[in-house]
């Protein structure tokens, strides 16, 4: 097609009058839907070891929570903590603690100059935490089985001001990359010039699995621990996309003295978490089996959107030199690659079109993306007919921002 086909189709493509959201990867109603059963009422209140749901107290979780949750991430009960809703708010306090009160053994990281190590493209929320909290932020270019080790261990090695590095292990945001066992192994074992270095390890899309092949990752606190490092990682995870996306509940796993650690800073914090939530969901979801079968249902509404975002876009953008995106086998996103210095031009076009996706850049610290190539696409939450609408028209809108 030449530039005035494509200007043409784009026009026309804006007369439609779309208005749809693509900024995050929420959740559609019908996935939602799903969950319905887990709002139904609950037949007593009684948890395992007989506390009254309803009432103060259960700072780390109620115990069938916590077997839920050690189950499904191959850790020991008594190494997870259930508490509140949002993961990121765990991955949040986690920081604050280590600000504040300083890791086992060690002291505050407050009136130092702390950096995070930030593989990318990468996960915005994690980049907003460190830039609200004044973390410096390194990049470091993601490979196809996860961070360039290489990199990795120089700068850890070298600089004593780096604390903590983020983590999305597998299908990870917005990549879909899934860490390789040789790189899990590395970053257990690395050498670091702090001592209280920690991998703040987000295992948000363990379970979300797009393709037939369910991928795993080698247990990091497992390795960790092997390597004479037990206290290097914390966990988070939640059910946020396998129940409801703002009712779920969230969990922390890591070594014993790290676990203790939490609950002696979050106890100044709260009284205990909302334990009707966890015990619903327990009782919902039963066991991991039940997890896996709930997750099946999700494929099954997420992968034809994703198909429907994959054939739009070879239809428009195949072959065009400079143009490339991922093929995830699992989580929520796809990486949408530009020609250099056209993502944030492509967003606006898309934007005048009636399409809102994630700011070009976001998934760079700073929201800087130094190529200005990367566009986060979420196909999860428009219905299957107005993901591939709104597709072409990012299609449409990239070739006419690059002229191509």
């Amino acid at each position: 097609m030449t530039q005035a086909d494509i200007a043409a189709q784009y026009q026309a493509f804006k007369q439609l009058g779309l208005k749809l959201d693509m900024s995050r990867g929420k959740p559609s109603p019908a996935q939602l839907d799903l969950a319905e059963n887990l709002l139904s009422r609950l037949d007593g209140y009684k948890a395992a070891d007989g506390t009254d749901a309803r009432n103060y107290g259960g700072a780390v979780g109620l115990p069938e929570a916590r077997k839920l949750f050690g189950e499904l991430l191959e850790l020991p009960a008594e190494q997870v903590v259930v508490d509140g809703a949002s993961s990121l708010a765990l991955m949040h306090d986690s920081i604050v603690f280590n600000l504040l009160y300083g890791a086992p053994g060690h002291t505050p990281w407050v009136g130092k100059p702390i950096t995070f190590l930030c593989p990318v493209p990468g996960y915005d929320r994690h980049f907003a935490i460190c830039e609200a909290l004044g973390i410096k932020m390194v990049n470091v270019p993601m490979g196809e089985g996860g961070p360039d080790m290489d990199l990795v261990e120089r700068l850890v090695a070298e600089d004593a001001s780096i604390k903590g590095m983020w983590c999305v292990p597998k299908y990870s945001n917005p990549g879909g990359v899934v860490y390789s066992d040789a790189v899990v192994s590395r970053l257990a074992a690395m050498k670091t010039a702090a001592p209280d270095f920690r991998l703040f390890w987000d295992d948000a899309y363990r379970f979300h699995h797009l393709g037939e092949r369910k991928l795993t990752v080698a247990n990091i606190v497992a390795a960790c621990a092997a390597a004479g490092h037990a206290d290097r990682a914390i966990v988070f995870a939640s059910t946020s996309k396998i129940t409801l996306a703002g009712a779920g509940i969230a969990a922390l796993a890591s070594s014993p003295a790290n676990v203790a650690w939490w609950q002696k800073h979050s106890s100044v914090r709260s009284i205990g978490p909302d334990k009707i939530n966890q015990l619903r969901h327990v009782r919902y979801l039963k066991d991991a089996a039940g997890v896996a079968a709930v997750m099946e249902q999700h494929r099954q509404l997420l992968k034809p959107k994703f198909d429907a975002v994959h054939a739009q876009f070879q239809a428009v953008l195949g072959g065009i030199e400079g143009v490339s995106w991922t093929h995830p086998e699992g989580g929520y996103f796809i990486d949408l690659l530009t020609p250099p210095g056209c993502a944030k031009r492509t967003v606006e076009l898309a934007r005048e079109a009636g399409i809102t996706l994630t700011p070009a850049g976001a998934s760079f610290p700073y929201g800087k993306d130094p190529q200005d190539r990367h566009i986060r696409i979420a196909p999860s939450f428009p219905s299957l007919e107005e993901i591939g609408q709104a597709a072409r028209g990012i299609a449409l809108a990239l070739r006419l921002a690059a002229g191509k």
